[in-house]
């Protein structure tokens, strides 16, 4: 498999504690890529080291196969990126703002107008960017990693400022950069978000990868749980507690079990072999969110999703 980013063994630390430590990333080129991890665990560090803004301590960065060394930055050239807010100059126009980096990076003029497009700003280009909107400079910010056509994309927090049709938009175009074969690497609170755009994801938690994977492997890891209505749920709960079953829930009118030891099948037979009346019985879909809380180690907000 061939990866547009890899970390070998990578530390960083601060005073007081780690930002990551022992930190090895796999991320696969062409794919979306969702970075997870609660407020503190490390996500921030991480970007600076991918970027070269913070030098490890120990371990190593690889973009593209190619180290990312102190005295050579030359595979950055390659890499677009959006950390935080956008450094943006407000008194010009956005397509003024994308000609400054078009002209450091001798582009040609057409790119602005792509990327334009791209990001749906083709309408506000000729307005002055202290018009925009929050939502209108993340998207400018994007359009400006977008320039130099990268390979690899950064985004931190990439949906900030946007309203429900923008968030929209952006999720669609991170999936057609990466159906163009753009690797694109998103650190994000938005469980929900990552979970419709990425195919792979890292969950880190006070520093350290606590998953990395395919998000059907995420979600292999999660215990299913059975929903059940029917008519006696009490003793419906009661019956399979003796049979080794454990229960998650209960209420008046169901609860709900985790499949580990017996079927579907088996646990509506062993209801209706009671003379339990069972009127609804089905797998539970399991969230991202359920499994992030679950890896991030809040059983209370585990419980709540």
């Amino acid at each position: 498999m061939t990866y547009a980013i890899r970390t070998f063994d990578l530390q960083r630390g601060f005073p007081g504690g780690f930002g990551v430590q022992s930190l090895n990333l796999h991320v696969p080129a062409g794919t979306v890529y969702g970075f997870l991890g609660p407020n503190g665990a490390g996500k921030t560090t991480t970007v600076r080291l991918l970027l070269g803004l913070l030098h490890p301590d120990r371990g190593r960065v690889e973009l593209f196969g190619q180290p990312l060394v102190r005295d050579d930055r030359r595979v950055l050239s390659r890499v677009g990126a959006l950390v935080e807010s956008p450094s943006l100059y407000p008194h010009l126009s956005g397509r003024q703002n994308l000609e400054v980096t078009r002209r450091l990076l001798d582009l040609p003029r057409k790119r602005i107008d792509e990327v334009l497009d791209l990001t749906g700003l083709r309408d506000a280009g000729d307005r002055r960017v202290r018009e925009y909107s929050l939502g209108m400079r993340q998207r400018l910010a994007l359009a400006l990693s977008l320039l130099p056509s990268p390979g690899l994309l950064i985004l931190d927090e990439p949906s900030n400022g946007l309203d429900p049709a923008g968030i929209l938009d952006m999720r669609r175009l991170l999936r057609e950069l990466a159906q163009q074969g753009i690797t694109v690497f998103v650190s994000s609170h938005l469980l929900g978000e990552i979970e419709l755009i990425a195919s792979h994801v890292g969950v880190l938690q006070a520093g350290q990868l606590r998953f990395e994977g395919r998000l059907e492997e995420l979600r292999s890891r999660a215990r299913p749980r059975l929903q059940i209505r029917c008519d006696d749920p009490a003793q419906a709960a009661e019956t399979l507690r003796q049979a080794g079953e454990r229960i998650s829930d209960l209420d008046a009118e169901g609860l709900k079990v985790h499949l580990h030891l017996r079927s579907e099948q088996d646990i509506n037979r062993l209801l209706v072999g009671r003379r339990i009346g069972v009127s609804h019985l089905a797998r539970e879909a399991v969230s991202l969110e359920s499994l992030f809380f679950t890896l991030t180690g809040d059983p209370a907000q585990e419980q709540a999703a």
